[in-house]
């Protein structure tokens, strides 16, 4: 029997570097409280150094830690450390989930449906047309969710040859920044870079957008990011990176502990703490 087990409590973890300001936790532990499995749950952060990361797997796999969440900067890099990655990460290459099923480590990507889930609450993604502004971790999860859903994806991103590798991953066009004033032409503007987070700024201006758009940014801290409120100006509809965050969110839920999400829970869990 594991320490885990003997103590009661099935152990979560939200693994990165740094994770002293995740929400993830908070929001976890209100679902469980709504449940009434508070004393069965527990989750923690766990703050891993990036020369401590295979340690750190191996010691969830041996303690029986049930759930990892994974983020920043280990989505990627903790691959090689799994036994198993179900079909979406796989093909995503990254994973921010892994459930310890009786030692075997099964990686995930919740990142996606999060994305997506957050998307179709205002519309049919089915043909529509999505401008990605960004290459990374990010990028690729919704990228991947955009194609499944059947939207045309182009992706623009400072760096042209990464752009240009990710779009021949998931058969989707490209270009540089030096091109984004077509953003017009689409539908939907997603940032899926990290500006906005730690500066007032925007990935685009202003004038670019229109009340035609809909406009989704994956920064969620602070809420209102620049882009957000240049959005809500122009008139266009708007998705807050929150939402990505709540829905991913959800989908672990349901993977770490078998049961349903009480999503307005999580919610009103995780609002309290932007």
């Amino acid at each position: 029997m594991s320490e885990n087990e003997q103590s009661g409590f099935k152990v979560c973890l939200i693994m990165g570097f740094p994770v002293k300001n995740s929400k993830s936790p908070a929001m976890h532990m209100a679902a469980y409280k709504a449940l009434g499995i508070d004393q069965e749950f527990i989750f923690l952060p766990a703050e891993v150094k990036p020369e401590g990361l295979e340690e750190a797997i191996n010691s969830a796999r041996k303690l029986n830690i049930k759930g990892v969440s994974v983020t920043m900067p280990y989505k990627q890099s903790v691959l090689k450390y799994l036994d198993v990655l179900d079909d979406d990460a796989e093909e995503i290459g990254a994973v921010n989930t892994i459930v310890n099923d009786e030692g075997e480590l099964v990686g995930y990507n919740t990142d996606w449906v999060g994305a997506i889930t957050a998307l179709e609450k205002k519309t049919n993604l089915n043909g529509k047309k999505v401008a990605v502004i960004g290459a990374g971790g990010a990028a690729r999860a919704i990228v991947f969710g955009l194609v499944k859903k059947e939207a045309t994806v182009k992706i623009f991103n400072r760096s042209k040859e990464k752009a240009a590798s990710l779009a021949r991953d998931f058969d989707v066009d490209f270009a540089g920044l030096e091109e984004i004033n077509q953003l017009s032409h689409f539908d939907i503007i997603i940032n899926a870079t990290s500006m906005g987070m730690n500066d007032d700024q925007s990935p685009i201006d202003k004038e670019l957008i229109n009340e035609h758009h809909i406009v989704f940014d994956v920064v969620y801290t602070p809420k209102e990011t620049r882009l957000i409120r240049d959005a809500k100006e122009k008139g266009a509809e708007v998705v807050y990176g929150y939402e990505m965050l709540l829905y991913q969110g959800v989908e672990q839920f349901k993977l770490y502990t078998k049961y349903e999400a009480p999503v307005r829970e999580m919610e009103q869990a995780l609002l309290a703490q932007l």
